[in-house]
């Protein structure tokens, strides 16, 4: 069962969620959390006992041009659809961040002067703590492309749940986390701002034709207008947690409030169950 935690906008609590979730369910089978939000990853964090088991670097193709066998025909500058490539009339140029490594270039070049090559985008961590598996990508400083490493992170996870913590936003990143996902519950706050993002991360969700459900976090603040929006569009709302000051506390402290507030584990034990008996 892989679960998504995913909203529009960035902190709504989506880590608070993802690492409560994990928490509650290590003593009922193999649990892992898989942090895509590769640019600033943070879930590890809250898992002071963890022990590193694994790290290495993504790669990505790129193309590798033979100038001696070029003969600057423009073939492979026309297919790019990134426009990675620049033929000139002596060289080729070669903008890597570009490349999406397709190996479109390489199959319409009439001379076989293209081959393939690797470069690093970054790298993958893999860490265990008691009862839960921990996953989580850091980009190299200066990439553009976060897809490829968010890819490989959730490659990595591997458990009977794998609860995937997203990036923040509707871009391709927050796209890609939630792709293969049986499920993926939508955190949000009811403000205007946590409404209008939720609206647009709905509106994705539906194109994908993902199953999912909202948690409402920070609940008794802002209004009501999240939960007329949900109760008109028909989405099931599964949970909310209360805008506490003692859960705030542990949460910038690092902890787990689940574990320091352990009446809320069988509560997101009972979510997860709900969000089980909604898949199948």
């Amino acid at each position: 069962m892989k679960i998504s935690i995913a909203s529009g906008k960035g902190g709504t609590g989506k880590t608070l969620v993802a690492t409560s979730m994990a928490a509650s369910l290590a003593s009922t089978g193999r649990v892992a959390i898989a942090d895509c939000d590769v640019e600033e990853p943070n879930s590890y964090l809250f898992f002071p006992e963890r022990v590193l088991l694994e790290r290495r670097e993504c790669h990505v193709a790129v193309p590798v041009i033979e100038e001696e066998k070029c003969t600057h025909c423009g073939r492979c500058a026309e297919v790019c659809a990134y426009h990675a490539l620049a033929v000139l009339p002596q060289t080729v140029l070669l903008f890597p961040e570009l490349c999406h490594g397709c190996g479109a270039c390489s199959i319409v070049c009439p001379e076989k002067a293209i081959s393939e090559s690797f470069r690093s985008i970054g790298e993958i961590f893999l860490a265990r703590s008691p009862g839960v598996e921990m996953v989580w990508g850091e980009l190299t400083l200066g990439e553009a492309r976060t897809t490829p490493l968010i890819k490989a992170v959730k490659e990595r996870a591997e458990g009977d749940t794998v609860i995937v913590d997203c990036p923040p936003g509707t871009s391709c990143s927050m796209v890609e986390a939630v792709r293969g996902s049986d499920f993926c519950l939508l955190v949000t706050e009811p403000t205007p701002f946590g409404l209008y993002d939720l609206n647009i991360a709905l509106k994705v969700l539906d194109k994908m034709k993902m199953p999912h459900a909202v948690l409402v976090n920070k609940s008794g603040m802002g209004d009501r207008k999240v939960y007329d929006y949900l109760e008109q569009k028909k989405v099931a709302l599964l949970m909310e947690i209360p805008l506490d000051r003692k859960i705030a506390e542990i949460y910038s402290r690092g902890e787990i409030f689940s574990e320091k507030m352990p009446e809320w584990k069988p509560r997101f034990a009972a979510l997860v169950s709900r969000i089980k008996e909604m898949v199948s």
